[in-house]
């Protein structure tokens, strides 16, 4: 698959760090930036980048000039901090990554700054040594709990100064202190700052059928002169959950493309809808699990995955690759299951591994069960790696490599395209009219 070396609408440029299983990548290079540079540091992850298009550089070497158009994408497998980008300098629009999550994360040991796995200060290190137009930072929502507030601000102070280094032996307190008041006084030289968004994002908002919580921060360079309201204004919610409700009203446009939904199952998903329908917000409406299913945009429905093919051995379904059954499934308290008529729940890496519920759906039959409510419940099983893959808006021609248990935790850690992309493309924008406004 050649999706990360085809040739890109803009001649624009772009570096990824922490890669892993290529999202936010794959975002960037839709938004018409050619990627000049990938680093991720799991071999998996690896792996898989090279699956679909990139050239990773025999170990211990190190790339000494940006690939033309064209040429594929050099990926550099290893830890970040040993990587050298100065190379590049002058030469990268946009650079992108999300720096590992764990330290702040609410499923992890959230430690923050002094989690050794905390890899800002290396994006803060590749800003210096490339001096990128545009930044595009993606984290988990765990950065906005009170208890790493002030080292969030910090964080995209640091941002704002990069060029202002924090010297060996000095705190992050006493550092955070000096930035604060750098920030207020005029720049010697605008290359070296950056004007920076902050936005807590929701990605179910912006197409992607999953509630998903994270934190986007992106910097623009302070002397480009980038219209930051515009900015704003292009990376507004395109989907609600107002809307899903009112598609599923009596005789809605949502059951209208599910005719075959069992009565019991349409009736369940209706009788939590609020008995006040909302007023209109003009937003398209959340997807839902079953929409990923059926397929979105130009993707094919999924074949269902019947008891007899939850078999291990079994390499793909339907012609689709990892769209395989898995035993074992279960649902009980703190284990709770997707339910098709509504965006999944948040996919997760874990920090031992997939959490079961997460991975978990309900399907439209019902079974029996003497220990349920009725004597009947309705049938579960996990959801696939494909279903996962479209949860989190990656293209079925996306190869996943590795066993199944890391093909879910690369997902878990990626990127959805779909938000990546609103964000990459409203970063496109509003360069190309700030040198629309120099001209």
């Amino acid at each position: 698959m050649a999706e990360l070396h085809e040739g890109s609408n803009k001649d624009r440029t772009g570096v990824e760090l922490f890669a892993g299983a290529g999202g936010l990548a794959m975002a960037v290079h839709r938004a018409g930036f050619r990627p000049l540079l990938f680093n991720e540091f799991a071999k998996r992850a690896c792996e898989t980048l090279e699956a679909n298009g990139a050239e990773r550089l025999p170990d211990g070497q190190a790339p000494t000039r940006a690939p033309g158009p064209g040429e594929r994408v050099p990926l550099v497998a290893g830890d970040v901090q040993a990587l050298d980008m100065t190379y590049l300098s002058g030469q990268v629009d946009v650079l992108a990554g999300g720096p590992p999550c764990q330290p702040f994360s609410l499923g992890g040991v959230a430690k923050g700054d002094e989690d050794k796995r905390n890899m800002f200060p290396q994006m803060f290190r590749a800003v210096r040594q490339i001096q990128p137009k545009a930044v595009i930072c993606e984290n988990v929502r765990g950065l906005l709990r009170p208890s790493f507030r002030r080292y969030f601000d910090y964080i995209q102070r640091e941002l704002e100064l990069p060029f202002e280094e924090r010297t060996k032996g000095t705190d992050w307190e006493r550092h955070y202190e000096r930035l604060l008041e750098r920030r207020e006084e005029e720049p010697d030289d605008p290359t070296k700052r950056y004007d920076i968004v902050m936005m807590p994002v929701n990605a179910a908002d912006y197409g992607v059928p999953q509630i998903r919580n994270r934190v986007i921060i992106v910097a623009f360079r302070r002397d480009l002169n980038v219209d930051l309201q515009l900015f704003k204004n292009l990376v507004r919610p395109t989907h609600s959950e107002t809307a899903l409700i009112r598609s599923m009203e009596e005789d809605g446009e949502y059951w209208k493309r599910y005719p075959s939904v069992p009565d019991h199952v349409r009736e369940r998903a209706m009788a939590r809808l609020p008995k006040t329908m909302p007023m209109d917000d003009g937003l398209l409406p959340w997807h839902t699990l079953r929409d990923a299913l059926a397929g979105i945009g130009d993707n094919k429905p999924l074949p269902e995955i019947t008891d007899d093919q939850l078999d291990r051995n079994e390499r793909y379904l339907g012609g689709f690759t990892d769209h395989v059954g898995w035993p074992g499934a279960r649902v009980y308290d703190g284990h709770t299951p997707n339910e098709l008529d509504r965006p999944a729940k948040t996919v997760k890496a874990g920090v031992h591994g997939v959490p079961g519920g997460e991975s978990v759906m309900l399907l439209d039959e019902l079974v029996p069960d003497r220990t349920a409510p009725g004597g009947v419940r309705y049938k579960h099983r996990y959801m696939t790696v494909r279903e996962t893959a479209r949860v989190m808006t990656f293209p079925d021609t996306w190869e996943l490599k590795g066993p199944r248990g890391e093909k879910m935790r690369q997902l878990g850690n990626a990127v959805p395209v779909a938000l990546g992309e609103v964000f990459a493309k409203a970063v496109a924008a509003v360069l190309d009219d700030a040198e629309e406004r120099r001209k």
